[in-house]
């Protein structure tokens, strides 16, 4: 569910996923051990920025989206408020189409063909349980400081509960400060799961994105409540996962990242014509690699993972959870490996971009360092190692491919693969494969309107990007 959007990013942090499924249209990973971190979400445009640059600079009154878990097919418009530049204030409202068309449908008056048709269609529009409201203020304080408010009514959907958030940040010359209280708060699991837990709130301190050298992040992060599932209609309960469950966390990360070009070309760039991304201008081939290790402190019940995850695979690295006072503690390395080849300029009118990103990730290092010893120690011995030594160095895989087929326009594809060694009969599988088309924004530089689909989560949305590739 990374949304085509950050396969190709060369840090480790773990962002917001794009989703339909609510108004804000966002949902935080779900923090794991030690990957994904659900930490640092970098920055982007707020839904009702996009759905007005939408509506003023690309000739489109309604912006549609499908979720199962929304209701179906929907539109979005986004009206605003003319307030001072530094102070953007917006009133986005969603309409359900296909309750609206399921309504009508059952009417007796529609059905039986009468004249008060146009008189059906009318009283059903004025139904309030078709529309949802979000309002939003973002306000920028200084030049480095900017809070925003949202609060979200869900008329459609009776068992949706309100929901509000609120956010700061400020940036620092060589780092981030955001702070973040969410009611409830919305988060998506590896499977692609979506939990709402009552109230939220993180304070995250993050150094600045660099293309090599050291980062690092620090997370205070406080959940309250019991998590549930959202929209949920399992007949069987299903347990939340562990760092969702009420407590307090303290979470740091380091990493390191070295870039190489095996390859860039040089073939001069047409004077005449300006590229359509300038990110993707330049055809190279390169790799790059990140180590880094993560620790964990925490208190309350979200704790108890330590103990409930120590299964035959294991967490992963060093755990200790401290039943007498309700607290754990956890470290582990991790590792990432990345190819990234690119051919063509992005200039020409056909053809002139194919992008290849896979990335290779080991979120587990001491699982790994002992699977691999245990691959060499049985190699050495000219035994057969077990597959599960094998299984424990298995990498989690995701590959993206980029084409670009006339113009502006190019066709995107992304896909993680899984590796089941146990499994005889399908040991590597496709999973949370997503389609796109891209629209590149030439006047802008770097930016472009994607229009994408997942078949897992049967969920199309369309958005605006900037700077990303």
């Amino acid at each position: 569910m990374n949304r085509l959007r950050w396969v190709g990013e060369g840090d480790i942090w773990e962002l917001d996923k794009s989703t339909p499924v609510t108004l804000e249209a966002t949902a935080r990973a779900v923090s794991n051990d030690p990957l994904p971190l659900g930490l640092s979400r970098g920055t982007r445009l707020s839904r009702p920025k996009q759905a007005e640059f939408f509506h003023r600079f690309m000739a489109t009154p309604l912006i549609p989206s499908f979720s199962p878990l929304a209701g179906g097919l929907s539109l979005q418009k986004v009206l605003t408020f003319p307030f001072p530049n530094n102070w953007f204030v917006s009133l986005l409202g969603q309409f359900d189409v296909q309750r609206f068309v399921s309504e009508v449908k059952k009417s007796e008056a529609f059905v039986r063909g009468s004249a008060s048709r146009l008189s059906t269609l009318g009283k059903q529009l004025k139904d309030k349980s078709l529309y949802a409201l979000g309002f939003c203020s973002e306000l920028l304080l200084t030049p480095e400081d900017t809070l925003l408010l949202s609060y979200d009514t869900y008329k459609c959907d009776p068992n949706k509960n309100p929901r509000a958030k609120a956010v700061f940040n400020h940036k620092f010359p060589l780092h981030n400060l955001t702070a973040e209280a969410v009611w409830p708060g919305l988060y998506v699991d590896k499977e692609g799961e979506y939990w709402d837990v009552p109230f939220s709130m993180a304070i995250d301190l993050a150094s600045l994105p660099a293309e090599s050298g050291l980062s690092y992040h620090l997370c205070l992060h406080h959940n309250s409540g019991s998590p549930k599932k959202f929209s949920s209609v399992d007949a069987v309960e299903v347990p939340p996962p562990a760092s969702l469950l009420p407590g307090l966390s303290l979470k740091s990360a380091f990493s390191y990242r070295a870039n190489m070009d095996l390859w860039r070309g040089i073939t001069p760039k047409l004077e005449a014509c300006k590229p359509y991304d300038i990110f993707l201008s330049s055809p190279h081939v390169s790799v790059s690699g990140i180590i880094g290790s993560v620790m964990t402190a925490a208190f309350g019940e979200n704790s108890i993972r330590t103990k409930l995850e120590k299964d035959s695979e294991g967490v992963g690295g060093f755990s200790l959870h401290l039943p007498s006072v309700n607290s754990g503690f956890m470290a582990d390395a991790l590792g990432r490996a990345s190819l990234t080849a690119q051919y063509g300029n992005f200039q020409k009118l056909f053809f002139d971009l194919t992008r290849f990103h896979a990335r290779l990730d080991f979120p587990h290092g001491l699982r790994f360092l002992t699977g691999a010893t245990s691959v060499a120690q049985e190699l050495l011995n000219s035994r057969q190692p077990s597959l599960e030594a094998f299984q424990k160095i298995c990498p989690e895989v995701s590959v993206s491919l980029q084409q670009q087929i006339v113009g502006p326009f190019s066709l995107r594809a992304e896909s993680g693969i899984q590796i089941d060694l146990k499994n005889e009969g399908n040991p590597v599988t496709i999973h949370n494969a997503t389609f796109a088309i891209e629209y590149a924004l030439q006047v802008l530089a770097s930016a472009k309107a994607v229009a994408w689909y997942s078949p897992k989560q049967g969920e199309f949305m369309i958005e605006l990007r900037f700077y990303e590739t």
